[in-house]
């Protein structure tokens, strides 16, 4: 009988402790292993425009080859990304050198949308101010009326609205006379209106922009440009003045029409580079999609909202002719120009625009803020067919765009009813 509740006492014990045990297990964490979730890749804008930019290439390419130009480079940037970079031929015709994302083309006068990129930075930040004198930087300048003299603004210069002849001593710059001789003689210049009232495109006048900010930062064009534009923009490859792209070996060489787009080189030389502001920078295919890439970008910090808006306001009407824009067709309801870029009012659209030409380079930039788009070409054989790419892809762009804006409308209108 005692075995038996010794027995009995062992194994519940036992049962007890075992009991224990479990509870103990139970009571205990379990470990399980985490499997991170693999993060997704940061959203890119572009897709947003596939199919035009698709059938852009394709009409870009056919547009290269029939206008037979020996080398070329086309970029197109969204909403602060490369959407599309095109290289095409070589530098120089009878060689083997390709042009390449960083070979570096005049961009003549597309430079003035260079330069106003600048001096909108320049104002923003209170060193130069676009509503300044001229004769308070350059005291001895002088112009043809002491009343022109004394009004002339420095907005007046960057915008053609100096109230000069058009293209005053354009023949002295080609003929290589150094700007601070030809700035002298600007007082025999005939002034066909008070500064600020009518449009008269210029080159040197334009140029006077360099003479002030050396006279305000005893810095020259160069060194400024490098600072404030080339360095935060992204535009490695970029310089200003004839000596920087003759030592360049990455550069695209001239060429000259002999007829039925049939092209040969030409010598490189130095026309318009005495007007740095106006026709002396240069750069690559990749430098103008990095500048238009902070253009189209709301968020980027290389340039303010309040610099953003100075250099983008129209300030004068340009008459132009209809030959100017005829490869847009009719789409072209006004025509303005700000600090540097010509402003279009294109198919419902503000557009700033440039174009360039100088011995043997075609160069040529647009941007639309509201669509957060823009589209530079660049050419070392100029020929009429390259001047149908810009207005071909906001063609194209657009009526994409105002097909989506139509249907999405559609659709409200549907689920309202």
């Amino acid at each position: 009988m005692r075995k038996k509740r010794y027995y009995f006492v062992v194994i519940l014990a036992v049962l007890l402790l075992i009991a224990f045990k479990m509870q103990s297990f139970k009571s205990q964490p379990v470990e399980v292993a985490q499997v991170e979730e693999p993060t997704p890749p940061p959203y890119n804008p572009v897709i947003e425009i596939q199919n035009p930019l698709a059938r852009f290439d394709s009409i870009l390419d056919a547009n290269v080859k029939a206008s037979g130009v020996v080398g070329a480079a086309a970029v197109v940037t969204y909403k602060g990304k490369i959407a599309l970079m095109k290289c095409y031929g070589v530098r120089k015709a009878g060689s083997n050198e390709p042009i390449d994302k960083n070979t570096i083309f005049r961009l003549a006068s597309v430079s003035k949308s260079i330069t106003g990129v600048l001096a909108g930075i320049l104002d923003d930040e209170d060193i130069v101010d676009l509503d300044d004198r001229v004769i308070d930087y350059i005291p001895d300048f002088s112009l043809k009326t002491q009343k022109s003299t004394n009004e002339l603004r420095i907005r007046h210069i960057l915008s053609h609205t100096s109230g000069l002849i058009p293209h005053a001593y354009d023949l002295m710059v080609e003929d290589h006379v150094p700007l601070d001789k030809i700035i002298e003689r600007l007082d025999e210049v005939d002034v066909t209106a008070a500064p600020g009232q009518l449009y008269g495109y210029q080159n040197v006048v334009y140029s006077i922009y360099d003479p002030i900010t050396k006279a305000k930062t005893k810095k020259n064009y160069d060194a400024l440009m490098q600072e404030k534009v080339f360095g935060p923009f992204g535009m490695h490859d970029a310089s200003v003045g004839f000596d920087a792209f003759e030592n360049d070996d990455n550069k695209a060489w001239p060429h000259f029409n002999k007829g039925h787009n049939r092209f040969s080189p030409m010598r490189l030389n130095d026309r318009y580079y005495n007007t740095a502001p106006a026709a002396g920078v240069n750069a690559s295919i990749s430098d103008l999609g990095n500048l238009l890439a902070q253009l189209t970008d709301p968020e980027s910090k290389a340039l303010s909202k309040h610099a953003r808006e100075t250099i983008f306001t129209p300030q004068v009407k340009s008459p132009l002719s209809r030959n100017y824009f005829r490869s847009w067709g009719r789409g072209i309801q006004s025509k303005q120009y700000s600090i540097g870029w010509r402003i279009v009012d294109y198919k419902g659209r503000r557009v700033a625009y440039h174009g360039g030409f100088v011995s043997g380079y075609k160069a040529e930039i647009a941007y639309c803020e509201d669509d957060e788009i823009g589209i530079a070409f660049l050419c070392n054989s100029p020929a009429s067919e390259t001047a149908k790419n810009i207005p071909a892809f906001l063609n194209i762009l657009f009526e994409e765009q105002d097909r989506l804006a139509e249907n999405k409308a559609a659709e409200s209108a549907a689920d309202k009813s």
